[in-house]
């Protein structure tokens, strides 16, 4: 049975948004819902009544509404949702008006800038102004090569406001990285910083971006904070002004929003590309819009007082996810840079000055934090923290320990799991429900999110198998950039279960309503035929002192599937005979025999995506001698050369 870790009072029950949203649903004609698994039912059983009470409960704002909630709900892909509905995205983000703040941003070295909701308001509509003299109009391309700054959320709430398509990459990326991806949207307009702080060093993105310009021959203007840099040298950047110029220069005139269909494109976003060019996935503003106030307000509790964070870079999504709190009223807090330097504790000497409500983060962090011996719970006052949440890898059973015991006892601690492909979640937290050890609380709501078999058969509770989501949601992307025909589209979603989501996780539902996620399902490991997911070996390695890190991959065999475990050992250790042993007993214990390794190799590094996910897939093309087609997308590309012609792997 399930170690169940943490309930909310009755207290916090009765006053949660979900709570108010379920009798706000008996109050307007629906049904009498008594808690959040008759509301999930309802929510897939009626899902046009639904999606339309998450629109009037979280006060869309919109030129309409239209009568028709959904169009074509038999078709996935295909179905239009709100298809009279006009509506601009940035208006909803900036409804909120006064001196409370709106953005709070930090680096490593501590707070760097405030804007208040009037003053985003205010910078919002002179940099659109400054962008409509600039010729950007409707369907414009926008892209931010940008560190996670004050200026970065006007620029792209600027864009928005006009009907241009807002896309960002972090500064980090590498050129060939950057062109892949900026060169296939061709945007008009690039807003970048001179340079960007990490772990102490000061690095330039002005001989990147003059590369890229090179390239990309649709940039126009180049609009240059000087962040970290405060005279950067424009002369190589044709075309090029500073941030506070462009203000300047911009005449002054009220923010006017462009009323836009619901589906108008709002975000480009990319896949991670680990396997050829990113694909570069268009979201629309009303479902982007009405599935984040739908995950904010519900799911997380999210209400006007609270001060959220995320740690993000501006090439996840997870920071087009948080910024969608400026809708809700809250205070977002921004953070650039490494959550290491100065102190391992970083992050929480910010969460306790800025009394940071809801704090969102990676498993991969929680392991470092843990790693490096961080325990905020002796150390800082986390009174005003009543929410973490977790994505990027599924966190293991330890993590939950970490967090309950290490950081703070009473509060929610939510997994969530979705991705850049719908730019929101298929599970996540409910802050009426418990918590349970290694488990996300539950499915979204709105989401009919199943496990299937090989087969396309729905599987019970505790089967594992591939996600799927078998009813469209409004949060699927408009489709794929320069993909008239949606052939890339479909292939990418539909061509396994014809008219079904799948999603590309192996995972399985729990008796006690949540979900675990084992790992990419491309990624599962089939030694005789049997199928295992990665995470099932990698938690009883992570518990293991010395083991940093560790990626798993499927070696083809002797005409089968071997598992290969690589590790990272911590400064100084060396992987003997009785370490080696050791990782094999206690996968053996926690997992099964067939989970243990064929071979267990030490190696100096992991590859990681730029989002801080482990890129097994490229680790296991490397040391099958096929290529590794977009090196630029992995954080750490030099790392897969140490898997390259390996003797263990010969024998």
């Amino acid at each position: 049975m399930a170690k169940q870790l943490w309930h909310p009072s009755d207290e916090r029950v009765s006053r949660a948004n979900l709570t108010a949203f379920r009798t706000w649903v008996e109050q307007h004609g629906g049904p009498s819902l008594a808690g959040y698994a008759e509301l999930y039912d309802w929510s897939i059983r009626h899902a046009p009544d639904f999606w339309r009470a998450v629109w009037e409960f979280c006060g869309v704002r919109a030129e309409h509404q239209g009568a028709e909630v959904v169009r074509h709900f038999d078709r996935m892909p295909g179905a239009r949702w709100f298809p009279e509905a006009r509506l601009n995205f940035a208006e909803n983000l900036l409804r909120h008006r006064g001196d409370r703040e709106a953005v709070i941003s930090w680096n490593e070295n501590g707070r760097q800038r405030v804007l208040t909701y009037s003053e985003l308001h205010e910078e919002t509509a002179r940099l659109a102004a400054g962008l409509r003299q600039a010729g950007v109009r409707k369907d414009d391309r926008v892209a931010g090569f940008m560190p996670n700054l004050a200026e970065t959320v006007a620029a792209m709430l600027a864009a928005t406001s006009i009907g241009a398509v807002w896309s960002s990459c972090s500064p980090d990326f590498g050129l060939q990285g950057v062109l892949d991806r900026f060169g296939q949207i061709q945007p008009k307009v690039i807003f970048t910083a001179a340079g960007y702080p990490y772990n102490g060093r000061t690095f330039d993105s002005l001989e990147k971006v003059s590369k890229v310009v090179e390239h990309i021959s649709s940039i126009e203007k180049i609009i240059v904070i000087p962040y970290v840099v405060p005279e950067p040298n424009l002369a190589a950047l044709p075309g090029a002004v500073l941030y506070d110029d462009f203000l300047a220069q911009s005449a002054r005139q009220p923010l006017a929003f462009a009323s836009l269909p619901f589906d108008h494109p709002v975000y480009i976003m990319y896949s991670s590309g680990t396997t050829g060019k990113p694909k570069c996935i268009v979201h629309g503003a009303g479902g982007t819009l009405l599935q984040h106030l739908k995950e904010l307000l519900l799911h997380n509790d999210l209400r006007p007082e609270d001060r959220i964070f995320y740690f993000t870079t501006c090439g996840w999504m997870m920071w087009n996810w948080m910024i969608s709190s400026l809708a809700v009223g809250a205070t977002v807090v921004l953070f650039d840079g490494s959550p290491f330097h100065i102190s391992p504790a970083r992050l929480w000497d910010m969460a306790d000055q800025e009394k940071i409500t809801v704090f969102g983060t990676s498993a991969k962090y929680l392991a470092a934090a843990e790693q490096a011996g961080v325990q905020p719970i002796k150390t800082h006052n986390l009174s005003a923290l009543r929410a973490i949440l977790s994505t990027g890898s599924p966190l293991v059973e330890e993590g939950f320990d970490y967090v309950y015991e290490n950081i703070k006892s009473d509060l929610q601690l939510a997994s969530i799991s979705g991705g850049t492909d719908l730019i929101s979640c298929f599970a996540l937290g409910n802050p009426t429900g418990p918590v349970y050890r290694g488990q996300i609380q539950t499915r979204g709501l709105g989401m009919k999110v199943e496990v299937f078999d090989d087969e396309g058969r729905s599987l019970p509770a505790g089967e594992k198998g591939e996600l799927v989501c078998t009813q469209p949601f409004p949060s699927m992307p408009v489709g794929f950039w320069n993909d008239p025909d949606d052939a890339k589209y479909r292939a990418a979603y539909f061509e396994i279960f014809p008219n079904v989501w799948r999603h590309g996780d192996y995972c399985e539902l729990t008796p006690e309503g949540g979900m675990v996620i084992w790992g990419r399902s491309d990624a599962v490991l089939n030694p005789g035929g049997v199928r295992i997911g990665t995470a099932e070996i990698y938690r009883p390695v992570e518990k293991i002192p010395d083991v940093l890190e560790a990626v798993v991959v499927g070696q083809n065999w002797k005409g089968d599937v071997r598992i290969v475990l690589f590790v990272k050992l911590g400064k100084d250790t060396e992987l003997d005979d009785a370490m080696a042993q050791n990782i094999r007993q206690r996968i053996r214990r926690e997992a099964s025999p067939r989970h243990v390794p064929a071979k267990i190799i030490q190696v100096a590094d992991i590859p990681r995506t730029m989002n801080g996910k482990i890129a097994e897939l490229a680790v296991r093309n490397v040391i099958e001698n096929r290529p590794v087609k977009n090196r630029d997308a992995l954080a750490n590309p030099g790392a897969l050369d140490l898997y390259r012609d390996l003797p263990d792997l010969q024998t």
